[in-house]
């Protein structure tokens, strides 16, 4: 009866467990023994929740991982935003930073060295919110007035930035070596950046 009592008074609803607390914990769980080992009862358990809980808000591994990256991402995005001298020069160098520090994330380079099958659908199949966001976040870098960015579809542009970007974030640690450094090829990419926008 004690024990019925105290199992009960310990049960919390579902909604007023931060999210934070369950995305953290798969962090973790990820950084410790890579994706395809993590199950919904490790991360339930790491975040001392529920598994019935985890599933009222995802159905499964990879939904979860999915927001955890869409949260790291925008937290990237959002730190990463640099004020040019020219609405061009902020773009460029806006990118390049965030291709940095992506290329960098802890939680990237163990996907991309443990459990690459995990980026496929992103890269040929569907696109991500984070990558939905990256866009909305270059589509308004592109409309200036400032006219240092040359006139075009700004749709089209944002998904060629993406596009450049993205291969220098998963393919330049495979590239890089004695004759080039990365951060040769980011200031290749900055070049190729600052040519492409110049109007």
């Amino acid at each position: 009866m004690v024990s019925q009592h105290r199992n009960a008074s310990e049960l919390t609803a579902a909604n007023a467990i931060p999210e934070d607390q369950i995305l953290d914990a798969t962090y973790d769980l990820m950084l410790a023994v890579g994706l395809r080992r993590v199950t919904m009862a490790d991360i339930a358990r790491q975040a001392e929740v529920s598994r019935a809980t985890l599933y009222r808000r995802w159905p499964n591994v990879s939904a979860v991982v999915g927001e955890l990256l869409t949260r790291e991402f925008a937290s990237l995005a959002a730190s990463s935003a640099v004020e040019g001298a020219t609405a061009r020069e902020g773009v460029v160098e806006t990118v390049v930073l965030l291709v940095k520090r992506i290329r960098k994330h802890p939680l990237l380079r163990t996907i991309a060295d443990v459990d690459p099958d995990f980026l496929l659908p992103y890269l040929l199949e569907r696109r991500g919110t984070s990558t939905t966001a990256q866009l909305a976040l270059l589509d308004a870098g592109l409309a200036t007035k400032d006219r240092s960015i040359r006139r075009g579809n700004r749709a089209a542009q944002a998904r060629a930035i993406w596009l450049i970007a993205s291969s220098f974030v998963l393919s330049a640690p495979v590239l890089a070596d004695r004759k080039a450094s990365l951060a040769s090829l980011d200031n290749e990419l900055r070049e190729a950046l600052d040519r492409y926008l110049a109007p």
